[in-house]
C-alpha cells in the first residue's frame, strides 16, 4: 500500500448545532448508571453557564482533536459557553493548529502493519493517522513563530496568543474552525503547562539553538500565576474536565494558589469530569472530585463524575447545554485582557 491508500478518508469534526439531544440526555436522566451520570453532569453544566458569577474553565486532555471534537470546543467558544482553556500541548499544536495551517487527521485502523506505517511516515493515534511530514511543517512554522518575537520568557498563554495573531494575520485553508483562532478572536486565554511536550516542543528546540544567547523560553510559573490571577479575579468558577492528567490538577491547584495568596479564596463551585481512568490506583488522572474536595479545590454540591470515553459523552453534555440556550444570556469575559502584555 501506499502513502495515498492510507490517508484518504479525513476525519470529520461532530457538530452539535446539528443534533438536538436535549430530549435524550433528559430521558437518560430516568435510567441508571452512567447514563444518569451524564444526565446530571450536563444539568451540572448547564447551572454553571446559567450562573453569572461564575468562570467556567475547560481542561483537555487525550488524543481529542485528533478523534473529531474540535468543532465541539470552537462551538464552545463561539458561543461563549467557555471562558478559559487548559490542554494539552498536543490538542493545542499537533492537532488545532495543524489542521489550521491546512492539514487533516485520517480515519485508520489498529489493525495495520505499524513498522509500514513508520516506512511510510505515517503516524498512528489508535485508529487515526496523520501524516509526519505534515507534522514537521508544524514543527517548523512553531520555531518561525518563535524566532519572530522578542528574545524573554512567555507564559503558554501569551505564545498561543501569537500563534492565533499568526493565524490571523496568515490565513490558512482551515482556519475559520481553529479552536486557537477562535480563542484568539474572542478573548479566551489558552494555558498548555506542559508547552514542550508537543510540536511547539520541536520548535523551541530549534529556536532555542539557532539563538542560543536571545531566545524565548516558556515559564511555567508564569502559567501557573497567570491562571490564579483568573481565579482571583473570578467570584467563582466552575471546571469542565475532560481526561486528567496536568491540566486537570493544574487547573485545580489555583484554588490553593489563590487560598495562599488571598486567604479564604472559594473553591471550585461546580465541577464535572469526563475519564475512563480507575479510581483504586490513586493516580491524579482518577482521583475524583470529592478527593479533590479533601484538598479543598473542589465543592462537593455541584461535582460529577462521568466514566465514559470523551468522544461519546463530551457531545451529549455540551450538545445538551447548547441547545437549552442558557449561554445567550451570559456576559463575555473576554479574559485575555487582563493580561496586557498580551497586544
Amino acid at each position: 500500500m501506499t502513502k495515498k491508500d492510507y490517508l484518504k478518508e479525513p476525519i470529520v469534526h461532530l457538530d452539535i448545532k446539528k443534533h438536538n439531544v436535549v430530549p435524550f440526555v433528559e430521558d437518560m436522566g430516568t435510567m441508571a448508571f452512567s447514563s444518569r451520570d451524564l444526565h446530571r453532569a450536563a444539568k451540572i453544566y448547564e447551572k454553571m453557564l446559567s450562573d453569572k458569577d461564575v468562570t467556567v474553565i475547560l481542561t483537555l486532555a487525550g488524543s481529542l482533536f485528533s478523534a473529531g471534537l474540535k468543532k465541539v470546543v470552537y462551538d464552545m467558544i463561539t458561543n461563549n459557553m467557555v471562558d478559559v482553556i487548559v490542554s494539552t500541548g498536543a490538542i493545542m499544536v499537533d492537532q488545532d493548529f495543524f489542521e489550521a495551517l491546512g492539514f487533516k487527521h485520517y480515519i485508520g485502523s489498529p489493525n495495520v502493519d505499524d513498522n509500514e506505517l513508520r516506512e511510510l511516515h505515517i503516524d498512528r493515534i489508535y485508529d487515526t493517522f496523520i501524516d509526519e511530514d505534515e507534522l514537521r511543517v508544524c514543527d517548523d512554522t512553531t520555531a518561525e513563530i518563535f524566532d519572530s518575537l522578542e528574545p524573554r520568557p512567555y507564559s503558554s498563554r501569551e505564545l498561543l496568543w501569537h500563534f492565533g495573531k499568526y493565524l490571523d494575520e496568515h490565513g490558512g485553508p482551515k482556519v475559520d474552525d481553529s479552536v486557537i483562532y477562535a480563542a484568539y478572536k474572542n478573548n479566551v486565554p489558552i494555558f498548555v503547562p506542559a508547552f514542550s511536550d508537543c510540536s511547539a516542543g520541536f520548535g523551541i528546540v530549534m529556536h532555542q539553538t539557532q539563538n542560543p544567547e536571545k531566545h524565548v523560553s516558556f515559564d511555567s510559573g508564569k502559567d501557573f500565576l497567570e491562571l490564579t490571577q483568573i481565579k482571583l479575579n473570578s467570584k467563582e468558577t466552575g471546571i469542565f474536565m475532560i481526561g486528567g492528567g496536568v491540566p486537570k490538577n493544574f487547573t485545580q491547584d489555583i484554588v490553593v494558589a489563590a487560598d495562599i495568596l488571598q486567604e479564604n479564596a472559594p473553591m471550585h463551585k461546580y465541577a464535572i469530569q469526563i475519564t475512563v481512568a480507575d479510581v483504586r490506583d490513586g493516580a491524579l488522572s482518577s482521583s475524583t472530585l470529592k478527593e479533590a474536595s479533601s484538598w479543598g479545590k473542589v465543592e462537593t454540591t455541584y461535582e460529577q463524575m462521568v466514566y465514559s470515553e470523551a468522544t461519546l459523552a463530551m457531545p451529549l453534555v455540551a450538545g445538551y447545554a447548547y441547545h437549552k440556550g442558557v449561554w445567550k444570556d451570559r456576559e463575555k469575559k473576554e479574559l485575555t485582557k487582563l493580561f496586557n502584555n498580551s497586544k
